[in-house]
């Protein structure tokens, strides 16, 4: 079955996807950028920098990341986070239930051959 991938462009800020969209859930379960990154497979450096990213192209920052010490460091999603978040899986979803016959169209065209 195809399947549908969406990719929001902010111009000229930026854009967000699934990819940065899945680290800011894992950063939320984790609680930790490192650990959200090794959940993901990517390094350290590439998940600090997405953060970084998305964080400069959004009025609020979407990650609020403690230093490392005594306590502990960590990071949680902000409310603008979690808004940009929901927001996505909800333009997501109505894209999928937008495209659903066509994507079931190409599927069988493609079963034709």
């Amino acid at each position: 079955m195809p399947s549908l991938s969406l990719r929001i462009n902010l111009d000229p800020a930026g854009r967000i996807g699934p990819g940065k969209v899945d680290l800011l859930e894992q950063i939320a379960a984790f609680g930790s950028i490192s650990a959200a990154a090794r959940a993901m497979d990517m390094s350290y450096k590439r998940a600090w920098d997405l953060v970084e990213e998305m964080n400069g192209i959004f009025e609020q920052p979407l990650v609020a990341a403690k230093t490392g010490g005594r306590h502990g460091g960590g990071a949680s999603l902000t409310p603008a986070g979690l808004s940009v978040v929901a927001r996505f899986r909800a333009i997501e979803r109505a894209a999928l239930v937008a495209a659903e016959p066509h994507l079931a169209a190409l599927q069988q065209e493609t079963a034709a051959r």
